[in-house]
Order: structure tokens, then sequence, then C-alpha cells
């Protein structure tokens, strides 16, 4: 399956992927999914979100299901297996459920999330934000791209209503619990020697918008005392943001910047820049970002909390995919709909892959085939384990 996917969105030049929610990439990877359920005789469903739910059995709010999968959007020139490896590992986990002729006591779903990434519109997790209610559906719509099209406007193009979008009660009752599998965006497991482990937490992280005025002006005839440039704001910023990063404990990042007017013989005029911050201490990702907003106007565009799993659940599912001995927990610096799914209330867990050299968002990222199996079983054993 993940062969299937291999050229869809890739860029020739670099090897990696820009899928980005709503291109012809990603739905094309929507038929995809679709395709799959269908061979499976899976009941598919999208909801008015865009989250795409195929189901093995009926779920109803007496009888909801165990929901497994992940995304298939990518960040611009992303891996191969953030996201994909999670949906591809869910409808392979339900087949050797039926290999070993599991009865689910309840529906068994795999889910695709919408927009997992943010990489289009600026906001991560955009589907399950939407459907948990964290993210506003007229902020949502009115969200821009890179080209000015609105998140109604792309809707619109693709087919879709989207007076629809919101908060979706049916549908979150419906998942009775969530799990999630991943790749890691790491090299914890590398240090455990073991091929799967288990999320215990999130970091608390956000992305905000930092813009600088200055005078765009000829570059020049503009003497450097006459200068008003609003680069030099900016890179007192990217420096100050690392120097800040490394004595409060956290991570920040400052990973797209865009210049107006954007010409190289020209002074800009105004310049935006996205800092995104996280780490283990709320409070410190919270300093730095107030230690760094003198001199420009900042906007926050999200902000997820801390997402401690549900320990019981947690501890269950690393006996169910550890064999004799429980996979590994490890804390992640990584977001995920898990996380928004669990800080709304929905039982939900993450089991992470073993990545070799722990890069992610990037062509470079990789799982060998045999954790990638591994992960498959121990996802299918959680699964039976949670099915009885």
């Amino acid at each position: 399956m993940l062969e299937q996917l291999a050229h869809i969105g890739r860029d020739p030049k670099t090897g990696g992927y820009v899928r980005d929610a709503w291109s012809a990439a990603d739905l094309e990877l929507r038929e995809w999914f679709a395709g799959e359920a269908g061979r499976r005789g899976l009941a598919l469903r999208e909801d008015p979100n865009g989250n795409l739910w195929a189901w093995w059995g009926t779920p109803s709010p007496e009888r909801p299901g165990v929901v497994t999968g992940s995304h298939l959007d990518s960040v611009r020139q992303g891996g191969a297996y953030d996201g994909p490896l999670g949906v591809v590992s869910a409808f392979a986990a339900l087949d050797l459920l039926r290999e070993r002729g599991v009865t689910p006591a309840v529906p068994v779903g795999v889910a695709c999330f919408s927009d997992e990434e943010g990489a289009r519109f600026g906001v991560p997790c955009v589907g399950s934000r939407l459907l948990t209610g964290v993210l506003p559906p007229e902020r949502a719509l009115a969200l821009t791209d890179d080209d000015g099209d609105t998140l109604a406007d792309v809707l619109k193009r693709a087919g879709r209503e989207p007076g629809g979008l919101g908060r979706d009660d049916g549908t979150l009752a419906a998942v009775g619990t969530f799990v999630e599998l991943h790749v890691e965006q790491g090299r914890g497991l590398v240090g455990e020697g073991r091929p799967v482990g288990v999320a215990g937490a999130i970091w608390p992280h956000g992305r905000w918008r930092f813009d600088f005025h200055g005078r765009a002006d000829h570059a020049g005839t503009t003497r450097l005392a006459d200068r008003d440039d609003p680069m030099l704001p900016l890179a007192r910023m990217v420096l100050a943001a690392r120097e800040a990063a490394e004595r409060r404990g956290v991570v920040a990042t400052v990973g797209k910047v865009r210049v107006s007017p954007g010409n190289a013989n020209a002074i800009p005029g105004e310049v935006a820049a996205w800092l995104d911050a996280r780490g283990a201490d709320e409070e410190a990702v919270r300093a730095l970002v107030a230690e760094l907003s003198e001199g420009a106007q900042v906007r926050e565009e999200s902000w997820t909390p801390v997402v401690t799993f549900d320990p019981a659940l947690r501890d269950r599912i690393a006996r169910a995919a550890g064999g004799d001995t429980p996979a590994p927990i490890l804390p992640t610096g990584a977001g995920h709909d898990a996380g928004i799914l669990a800080a709304a209330g929905v039982p939900s867990a993450m089991l992470f892959v073993r990545n070799p050299t722990g890069v992610s968002h990037s062509p470079g990222e990789h799982a060998e085939r045999a954790d990638c199996e591994a992960g498959v079983v121990a996802l299918a054993d959680v699964l039976e384990e949670l099915c009885r």
C-alpha cells in the first residue's frame, strides 16, 4: 500500500512530498482511501469537516467503535511515512484481524483526518479541531493560503459544502476509543532498542505569526542610515528565539518567512514570519513568545496545551503491543489528531514505529520494513484487545 502511494504528490527533484489539503494530490489520496475501504467491504463516510471514516460494523452512540488511522496530507517536501504509515497500518491491521478469525464485539473504524499538517492554511489538525469544536467554523472558512484563496473557496472547488463545518457530536459519539499509529519523530525507540513504543504525552505547542513593518525603498540608492528595513528586527527575533529556547529548555523554529514585495534589488516594506514553539513546560513556551514579541505585531494562529494520554488506556496498550515486555512509553513534541481527540475527552492513545535516524518532515524520513510490520502486528494486537 505504501508503494501505491509513493508517486502521489512526489517532487521528482527532491523526493519529498507536497500533499496540501484539498489539492489534486490530496483528492487522489482520498480516492485511494475510498478504494481500499471498498475492497474490504467497509462502509465509507465523509463527515461535514472532510474527515473520512471506513467502518467494519455500524457504530452508534450506544455501541461506539474502536477507531484507528491517521492522515494522508503532508508538510511541503515531507517524507513518505508521516501520516500514511498510520492509515496503511490501520488497513493492514484489519486484514490481520480477519486472517486471525477475530469477530469484534464492537465496530472497528479506520479514520483519515483532513489537513492534519496545516501546510496550506497555517493551522494544524483542521479536520479534528473542527470535529471537536476547538476551531470555530467561521475562523476556519476565512483561513487563506499563499494564493489568497480561503478554505471556503477551496472547499467549493473540491465539491464540498462549506456551510456544514463545525463540531459534529454524532461523529464523535461513534468513536469509543481512538488509537493512532505513527512513525516516531525522534530517536527514542533507537535508544530503547525496540521497534514499537507508546506515547505518554504530547508537549504543549503553538504557532505565532510575527509581522514587521518598514519602508520599501531602493537597494542601491538608499543610505544605510536612511533605511527602515524590517528584515533587521526579523533577524534579531530569529537569533533571540534560539537563545531564549536554549535558556528556557524548549524548542523554537522560524521555518516560514514571507517578504513583501520580494524584490532582490529592493528593501522590503513588510515581513511576516511564523514561529513554532514547543516544550515540556507550557509556561516556558508562553514566556519565550512573550519575550520575542516586543517591536512586532504578533498573532497566535494555533495553540495546543499539554496532552497526557489516559494512563490506564496507555498502560493497557503498552502491554498489548509489547509482547512479553510492555512497550516503552515515550513523550513527544509532535502534534497529532490523537492529541486533539484526547483533549476533547475521547479515550485515545498512540503507537510509534521506530525511526532509525529520527529525521521527519523531510524526504529523509524512514522506517525499516520489519519495524513497520511489527507496528501492524502490535496495532492488530491492540485492536483485538480493545474489541473484546
